[in-house]
């Protein structure tokens, strides 16, 4: 798993091991920068270095906003976002724990235990996602 700094966001790039399957959870800690603008959290088929590549989740937080869109890329083309919220997790300069945890129908996504949305699988080939990227204003705490 490497990480790489691109100004002044962190990024972290990490290798699915066998690639996902129901059961599994991602999860990503860290620290909300003080003044943030966007946070984003991809599971992708391969580094996203590829324009083309196929993502089967994509969560972007914008803070601006108080919103969290959910969103996936197949064959090059992005599909309708979601951004049905019952509630704002994220607070500028705290710590959070967002879990991805993959079910058979979809993504489950829970912020500090609490569940906060769902996205229904378009990428039907789940063992393809073998690539977590984690990128934005954030102090990565943990990711595993």
């Amino acid at each position: 798993m490497a990480e790489h700094h691109i100004g002044n966001e962190e990024v972290y790039v990490g290798e699915i091991k066998g690639g996902l399957r129901p059961s599994m959870r991602l999860i990503v800690m860290g620290i909300v920068h003080k003044r943030p603008k966007s946070l984003v959290v991809t599971v992708a088929c391969q580094s996203e270095e590829d324009q083309e590549v196929d993502i089967g989740l994509q969560v972007t937080v914008t803070f601006a906003e108080k919103a969290v869109v959910r969103n996936a890329r197949l064959a090059g083309k992005w599909g309708p976002s979601e951004n049905a919220l019952s509630f704002f997790p994220f607070a500028t300069g705290e710590p959070f724990k967002m879990e991805i945890v993959c079910e058979h129908q979809q993504f489950r996504i829970l912020v500090d235990g609490q569940p906060l949305c769902c996205f229904t699988h378009r990428l039907t080939h789940l063992a393809s996602l073998k690539m977590l990227h984690v990128a934005g204003d954030l102090q990565l705490t943990k990711v595993a």
